[in-house]
C-alpha cells in the first residue's frame, strides 16, 4: 500500500476531508497533517510538516489545499526536495508529472469541485516522469543544482 500525504488549511478542510476518503478508498494510507477542523490557521504550519516528511523519505508525494493553492505552493516549493504543482484541471495534473516531476499537488479549494479535483489526482497519479530533456531541467530547480 502507497503512502500519500495530505495538508490544507481553514479553507481547503472540506475538500481535505472528501480526498482523504477517496484516497483511503483507492488504497493509499493516507498521513493527515491537518488541519483537522474549518477554524482559520495559517497554512505554513501544515505545509511544512508535509514537506519535511516528504523530504525525509516518509513519503513520495502529496497533496496540500487551500483556498487560492498559491499560499501552499509557495510554502512547499521553499523547501529544496519539493516540486509542488499548483493545479486546476487534469492536463496540468499530467503536464507537473511528467515535465517536473512534481511531488506534490495543490488544489486552490475555493475554486474547483470535489469532482474536479479527484479527475486531477487520478491525471497526477496516472502521469509518470519523462526524463530527457526534462531531467536536466528538474536538477536545476533547487538552489545549487546543476549547471
Amino acid at each position: 500500500m502507497s503512502k500519500i500525504g495530505i495538508a490544507c488549511d481553514h479553507a481547503g478542510y472540506e475538500m481535505k476531508e472528501f480526498l482523504v476518503g477517496y484516497l483511503g478508498a483507492m488504497g493509499y494510507e493516507v498521513l493527515d497533517f491537518g488541519t483537522h477542523s474549518p477554524e482559520s490557521v495559517d497554512y505554513p504550519d501544515y505545509a511544512h510538516p508535509l514537506a519535511e516528511a516528504i523530504e525525509a523519505g516518509e513519503l513520495t508525494q502529496g497533496v496540500a489545499l487551500c483556498g487560492s493553492g498559491e499560499g501552499m505552493a509557495m510554502t512547499l516549493n521553499k523547501h529544496q526536495g519539493i516540486r509542488a504543482g499548483l493545479c486546476w484541471e487534469p492536463e496540468v495534473a499530467t503536464l507537473i508529472r511528467r515535465h517536473n516531476n512534481a511531488n506534490v499537488i495543490v488544489f486552490p479549494a475555493r475554486f474547483i469541485t470535489n469532482d474536479e479535483a479527484v479527475k486531477m489526482l487520478e491525471a497526477f497519479f496516472a502521469a509518470e516522469f519523462e526524463g530527457g530533456r526534462h531531467e536536466r531541467r528538474v536538477a536545476k530547480i533547487p538552489v545549487g543544482g546543476a549547471e
